[in-house]
């Protein structure tokens, strides 16, 4: 028995006891709860992004709280327990892998996949569509990715990346005739039309966009954390009366100063 799980299992029970526990813990529920399951997941991604170990135990504990949390609750309602939720996935996962538990072979991480769509197709009841089973939870980005990965899987996919491109290239022009045309509805589908290509064109070119993005908006928030340190060090007291060229030649620098560090 893993004495510390039991007792990161029994702290949990303590605070939704109740007489004894939480008034906060004891209202929650699945919903409830569910944004702090989603930040956790992204926290753990983060701290694996910046490549901070201490950061990454201390992230994993709290997503493991999560997993703990849903558990409990689901206990009290007598619909499974943790055991039940660790026992499905080892199921699982041995399941999925006959090449290491079974008399299956696999020489590649590509015939793993096959072997892994084959047995999941066999465990889950038929579907009504090759694309069921994408959860509309997913950040849209990865949302799109996974889709197209489904498609792409019977044989509706470019059959080349310039193919892809010339796509992204129409949606573009839809898109600016749609702006010439003043029509906001419009605009907005062929914006999201755009996001969709720029997705599968990154996703056939072997790149993830949610990580991609991700790490263009962390780039972008150190940069510009450089810019106002600089600025202000500089003597700018009131950042709102900066100029765009001041900006762009702060952030020139800024950039220019991580290159140089590389």
């Amino acid at each position: 028995m893993n004495t510390r799980l039991e007792h990161l299992r029994a702290v949990m029970a303590r605070l939704r006891d109740k007489e004894t526990g939480c008034p906060w813990d004891i209202v929650q529920d699945f919903k409830s709860i569910v944004p702090y399951t989603i930040e956790e997941a992204y926290e753990v991604a983060d701290a694996i992004d910046r490549g901070h170990m201490r950061d990454l135990k201390e992230e994993l504990g709290d997503l493991l709280l999560q997993v703990v949390y849903h558990a409990q609750m689901a206990e009290e309602q007598g619909m499974f327990t943790l055991d039940d939720v660790a026992e499905s996935v080892a199921n699982k996962m041995i399941s999925r892998h006959p090449h290491v538990f079974g008399d299956q072979k696999a020489r590649t991480a590509e015939d793993v996949t096959h072997i892994w769509d084959a047995q999941k197709y066999a465990e889950k009841p038929q579907k009504n569509s090759v694309l069921d089973g994408v959860t509309r939870g997913l950040p849209a980005l990865l949302r799109a990715e996974k889709l197209q990965k489904k498609a792409a899987k019977v044989g509706y996919v470019w059959p080349d990346t310039a193919s892809a491109f010339h796509k992204l290239e129409e949606e573009l022009a839809e898109f600016k005739s749609a702006l010439e045309q003043g029509d906001a509805a419009h605009q907005d589908e062929e914006w999201g039309d755009i996001l969709f290509c720029l997705v599968n064109y990154a996703r056939m070119n072997g790149m993830n966009s949610e990580e991609s993005l991700r790490r263009a908006s962390a780039k972008f928030e150190r940069r510009f954390k450089g810019m106002e340190a600089a600025l202000k060090e500089d003597g700018y007291a009131d950042l709102t009366q900066i100029t765009l060229e001041i900006w762009l030649d702060y952030w020139k620098k800024q950039k220019n100063l991580e290159s140089s560090t590389e």
